[in-house]
């Protein structure tokens, strides 16, 4: 049976662990205890994720043996909160080289959105966990003998465990990200449990209703039993009443059908995937931006997904409020992923004089369609 690394790890946070970090941070312990839960299986998802990638399982490992010492030596240095401090900025550096500073930097914000944290504070938890996550993975695989392969396996089998760990609607806060992509099939076997114990409770309860009509039929039966002649006939002469007058109220009786499902569909305009793929094209093309010349060939890329976005506000006007809502809902998914590397590319040298028109109007529609 395969280890079940979230229990693992959530049992090396004691109490004591658990209290020294939220003093360090001034932090709440219970806060602090919710956010370590919701931290542990985000960055074993995205350190799945990455495993898949090319040359990112090798990436993993050499994190992990990096930090194969890191319970024995977590105890004694979470003392004092400048050592604290330390070890979380350590953390983050190595969080940053494995996800990459976009994807560390959305994580972060999702853990402190859901959590009702600052950036800062759920930052400075991820940065702490990020060494005792990878220190479990080097105790559990082994920090000599494990390769890209061997790391790939242990964290595959862990899918579904970090998928029931994720609570729900916190994915919500990272698509866009790529770093819940490890998880792919994870929960099938969950969902079909959970199925077959549904249909098994619902035809215990069928066969449990079904026995108790016998019984009352039966006590029926035994004083009522001339109500075996009288029944049969009131029935027939329903039917034939309703044969009869069918053919008269069919009209009458069935309404016209009625679509309740609300989509994003206007003009035969598919807005979820218009909008969708233009904050895909978007992020994907700033994270390329390194300088002048990426910039450069980024630019026909950004101003296609510029296009877009002013495709869907000029048909905005056209969506209902409850359509302007899910528009909102879909976009504010990717803006913690979006606004940090609108940053970063204003402050490239040589880059902002390049892109920033385009990312100013970009970020004024996103904002207005998000504020919905």
């Amino acid at each position: 049976m395969a280890v079940d690394l979230i229990e693992l790890i959530v049992q090396y946070l004691t109490p004591e662990r658990i209290q020294h970090i939220a003093a360090a941070f001034n932090l709440d312990p219970k806060t602090t205890q919710g956010a370590a839960k919701i931290s542990i299986p985000s960055l074993l998802a995205g350190l799945a994720s990455i495993a898949l990638q090319p040359g990112g399982a090798q990436k993993v490992v050499d994190g992990v043996r990096q930090h194969a010492s890191a319970l024995d030596n977590f105890s004694s240095a979470i003392g004092g909160s400048a050592t604290q401090s330390a070890i979380a900025d350590k953390g983050l550096q190595w969080l940053s080289s494995l996800l990459g500073g976009q994807n560390q930097a959305a994580l972060a914000g999702a853990v402190a959105k859901f959590c009702g944290l600052s950036q800062g504070a759920s930052g400075s938890i991820l940065g702490l966990l990020t060494p005792v996550v990878l220190g479990m993975i080097s105790k559990q695989g082994g920090s000599s003998g494990l390769n890209a392969s061997s790391l790939t396996s242990l964290l595959a089998a862990q899918k579904d465990n970090i998928a029931a760990a994720l609570p729900s609607g916190f994915a919500d806060l990272l698509r866009g990200t790529g770093l819940l992509s490890g998880l792919s099939g994870a929960g099938d076997t969950v969902s079909s449990a959970a199925n077959k114990a549904s249909r098994i409770e619902t035809a215990a309860g069928q066969a449990a209703n079904d026995a108790r009509l016998r019984a009352d039929a039966r006590a029926v039966s035994g004083s009522f039993s001339w109500l075996y002649w009288v029944i049969p006939a009131l029935i027939i002469a329903a039917l034939i009443a309703w044969l009869f007058g069918t053919n008269r109220s069919e009209q009458v009786a069935q309404p016209p059908a009625r679509t309740t499902t609300q989509s994003l569909t206007v003009s035969g305009i598919d807005i979820d995937k218009e909008i969708t793929g233009s904050l895909e094209t978007l992020r994907s093309s700033l994270q390329g931006v390194t300088d002048a010349n990426s910039a450069k060939a980024a630019l026909p890329k950004l101003q296609d997904a510029k296009a877009q976005i002013d495709k869907v506000n000029g048909l905005a006007g056209q969506l209902s409020p409850e359509q302007r809502k899910m528009l909102a809902g879909v976009i504010n998914q990717f803006m913690p992923t979006l606004n940090p590397l609108f940053d970063k590319v204003l402050s490239i040298s040589g880059v902002a004089e390049l892109v920033k028109p385009i990312v100013d109007q970009v970020r004024t529609t996103l904002t207005t369609l998000s504020a919905a």
